[in-house]
């Protein structure tokens, strides 16, 4: 069960980073080397609309991860 709570955690951190860094726009996010990617081929903003919308979606994941387990559990 444990295991369960580790992953949830990392996707909502992950999702919360994500969608936080893509609201406002910041540049050591945007610059760093795993997005630069993204940024060199989509542009900066679509590269936004795109980790704005991974960061809902792994919220999201961990919001129905939690209410699986706890269903289950």
């Amino acid at each position: 069960m444990i295991l369960h709570h580790i992953l949830q955690t990392i996707f909502l951190i992950s999702g919360i980073i994500a969608l936080s860094a893509s609201i406002t726009d910041k540049d050591w996010f945007f610059k760093s080397e795993n997005t630069s990617f993204v940024v060199k081929h989509l542009g900066r903003k679509k590269s936004r609309w795109l980790y704005g919308a991974l960061g809902v979606i792994f919220i999201v994941a961990a919001v129905a991860f939690y209410y699986k387990i706890k269903e289950i559990g």
